[in-house]
C-alpha cells in the first residue's frame, strides 16, 4: 500500500529541508473594523432631510445658482463669472452622474428594443444635421471675412489679428456646445438606467455602488436624476449663453 504524503506541519521543514510556512493568524475583529468605521461616521453625518429628499436638494441647489446667474446680468461682474456659476449649478448632480455611470457597467444597461430601420434612420438623420452644420458655418465663414475686409481694409496683419481674436472669441462657444453635448449624453444613460423617479427600482443601480455607506448612496442616486441634470447643467448653460455670450462675440467685431 502507498502512503499519502503528509503536510508538514508549520514550522517543520518539508522534503525540500525548507520550513514549512505558517499558516496566517486570523485578524481580530477590530482591526477590521477599523477601516469600516471611518466611512459609517460619514455616511451617519449627513442631514436627515439631505438623505430623504435628495432630489429636491438638488433643485434648489439649482434654482439658487440660476438666480445669481440672472442677477449677474444686472450686477455687470466679471465676463467669466457666469462661467463659476454655471459650473456650480451644475456640481452636485454632475459629481453624482460621473460617479454612478462610471460605477456601473454596460450590461445593466437595458438592451434598445429599435428596430434595424430605426437605427439607419437616426444616423440618416445624423448625417443630415452634419451636412447643415458644415453649410452654414461655410456661409458664416465668407460672411466674417468679408465683414473683417470691410472693417479693417486689405491689411493682411490687421485681417489675421482680427481673425485670431475671432477664434479666440469662439473657444467659449465652442467649449458650451460641447459642455452641452456632454450633458445630454449622461442624462441619456441616467434615463435609461434609473428612470425619472427619485429613488430608482431595485436592481437599476449596481448592488457594489458605495456598498458601505448606504445613506450616501441615496444621496448620490437621487442627485443622479436625468432632469436635474438636464435643467442644471442644460438649462442654466442655455440662460447664461443667451445672456452674455452673444455680447461677447459681437463686440469683438466692433
Amino acid at each position: 500500500m502507498t502512503q499519502e504524503p503528509q503536510t508538514p506541519a508549520a514550522g517543520e521543514p518539508d522534503v525540500c529541508g525548507d520550513p514549512a510556512p505558517a499558516a496566517p493568524a486570523p485578524a481580530p475583529a477590530a482591526a477590521r473594523e477599523v477601516g469600516r468605521a471611518p466611512a459609517q461616521d460619514r455616511d451617519a453625518r449627513l442631514p436627515a432631510w439631505l438623505v430623504e429628499h435628495p432630489l429636491t436638494a438638488g433643485w434648489a441647489w439649482a434654482g439658487f445658482w440660476a438666480a445669481l446667474i440672472v442677477a449677474d446680468e444686472f450686477l455687470d461682474l466679471a465676463g467669466w463669472s457666469w462661467y463659476v456659476l454655471v459650473g456650480m449649478a451644475a456640481l452636485p448632480t454632475l459629481l453624482a452622474s460621473i460617479a454612478l455611470l462610471h460605477a456601473t457597467p454596460r450590461r445593466y444597461l437595458k438592451p434598445r428594443r429599435d428596430s434595424v430601420l430605426g437605427h439607419f434612420f437616426v444616423r440618416f438623420l445624423a448625417l443630415i444635421a452634419a451636412f447643415l452644420v458644415w453649410g452654414v458655418s461655410v456661409v458664416m465663414s465668407a460672411s466674417i471675412s468679408t465683414t473683417v475686409q470691410s472693417l479693417v481694409g486689405e491689411s493682411e496683419r490687421e485681417v489675421t489679428a482680427v481673425g485670431f481674436n475671432l477664434l479666440l472669441a469662439g473657444i467659449p462657444l465652442v467649449v458650451s456646445v460641447l459642455w452641452l453635448a456632454f450633458i445630454i449624453r449622461c442624462a441619456w444613460f441616467l434615463r435609461r438606467l434609473r428612470g425619472w423617479r427619485q429613488v430608482p427600482k431595485s436592481g437599476t443601480v449596481p448592488k457594489k455602488f458605495l456598498r458601505g455607506s448606504p445613506r450616501l448612496k441615496r444621496v448620490v442616486v437621487g442627485l443622479a436624476h436625468p432632469g436635474l441634470l438636464l435643467v442644471a447643467g442644460l438649462g442654466t448653460s442655455v440662460l447664461a449663453f443667451l445672456l452674455g455670450s452673444v455680447e461677447l462675440t459681437l463686440n469683438v467685431l466692433k
